[in-house]
């Protein structure tokens, strides 16, 4: 059974930072199938981050991506929005067509300063960094606290137990 474009999953990642984990809620579009060349426009308002995934083995599901990422950009209203590419390598592709499309998209996700990861999304393992590396950035370790009566409590312990 094939994902449709309102699934929904929910996701708990440990960072690695010995805090709470993340909780990421993740919509699956399920790629975009015959004449929807586009993801809806609400799929691109909301979201605090964009994970893309293509097909090597299929050099059209990486020109897709271009044409995604750049609606991301135009609806995006001025703010920093996460997008990691995910290129879903399945045991048995050929490895020539394979390097060619993943060497066009390192080069493209350079240009466009995009992190690309290679996984199998049937092996677990191999979506723990991208994931994590994305709830890293979505959920920044917070190095000042933003409360001045907090900080100086926190200023007043140091002091005193060194």
């Amino acid at each position: 059974m094939h994902p449709t474009i309102a699934d929904i999953y929910v996701a708990s990642v440990d960072t690695g930072r010995g805090g709470a984990r993340e909780t990421l809620c993740i919509y699956d579009t399920a790629g975009l199938q015959g004449e929807q060349q586009q993801l809806p426009r609400h799929y691109l308002q909301f979201p605090d981050a964009f994970v893309l995934v293509y097909d090597p083995m299929d050099p059209r599901s990486l020109d897709m991506l271009a044409d995604i990422k750049a609606d991301i950009e135009k609806h995006k209203e001025k703010k920093e929005i996460p997008v990691v590419v995910l290129a879903n390598v399945r045991a048995r592709a050929a490895p020539n067509p394979v390097e060619k499309v993943m060497d066009r998209a390192n080069i493209w996700c350079q240009r466009e300063r995009i992190k690309h990861y290679t996984v199998n999304a049937m092996e677990r393992p191999s979506l723990y960094e991208p994931f994590t590396s994305l709830c890293a950035r979505l959920h920044p370790m917070q190095t000042k606290s933003t409360f001045p009566q907090l900080r100086q409590v926190m200023q007043n312990r140091q002091k005193s137990e060194a």
